[in-house]
């Protein structure tokens, strides 16, 4: 497995870890954002992280009937650990502002699932796809995903398995720090799409 050290590195090395000035979709600024997309946009880079987030959710959770994954951003990790683990992957989207199962994918009554996704900072895709599993009278084995920003402040009560956790600042508007009052925000993301 990787360590914190060589998933930063990596992080970096990609792109997926960003400095500046950024409105989150939470409405809190930050001085770094994490684009997961770049790292999965590098496909020798990303199998690294994946293998070793494959290893972990291994060890954490046993018997997984299916991984469900919030879109956009935890589609190709959906995915690709899936692939590795050789576990049905779907995904949920977005209609009319809520959560749903299309392209004629279903979450059968009693089985194991284990909700996943790119990064987690508040957890709401992560809980908003639990209410899904919770409907179809599925199982949640727990959360996992590249990079846990929450410093343990998500909603989500369940254990989160993760490849790396960074703790990024966040300020209120009105509270802004010095060194981001002069640069101008950009609203990265894909929850505002």
């Amino acid at each position: 497995m990787l360590s914190y050290k060589e998933s930063l590195k990596i992080l970096k090395e990609t792109d997926a870890l960003l400095e500046g000035h950024f409105i989150l979709s939470s409405g809190l600024h930050s001085d770094r954002y994490v684009q997961c997309a770049k790292l999965l946009s590098k496909p020798e880079k990303a199998r690294d992280i994946c293998l070793s987030l494959a290893e972990k959710i291994k060890e954490q959770f046993k018997d997984i009937d299916l991984i469900l994954s919030p879109a956009i951003g935890g589609i190709v990790i959906g995915y690709e650990i899936g692939r590795i683990l050789n576990i049905e992957t779907i995904f949920a989207e977005r209609v009319d502002g809520k959560f749903n199962l299309r392209r004629g994918f279903e979450i059968n009554k009693g089985k194991k699932i284990l909700i996943l996704e790119d990064v987690i900072t508040t957890g709401k895709s992560s809980l908003e796809c639990s209410k899904l599993v919770e409907k179809a009278k599925a199982e949640i084995l727990g959360y996992a995903c590249i990079i846990d920003r929450s410093s343990g402040k998500s909603n989500i009560e369940k254990k989160i398995v993760s490849q790396i956790q960074i703790q990024i600042p966040t300020y209120k508007k009105d509270n802004l720090p010095e060194h981001l009052i002069n640069i101008k925000p950009s609203k990265p993301g894909s929850r505002i799409i």
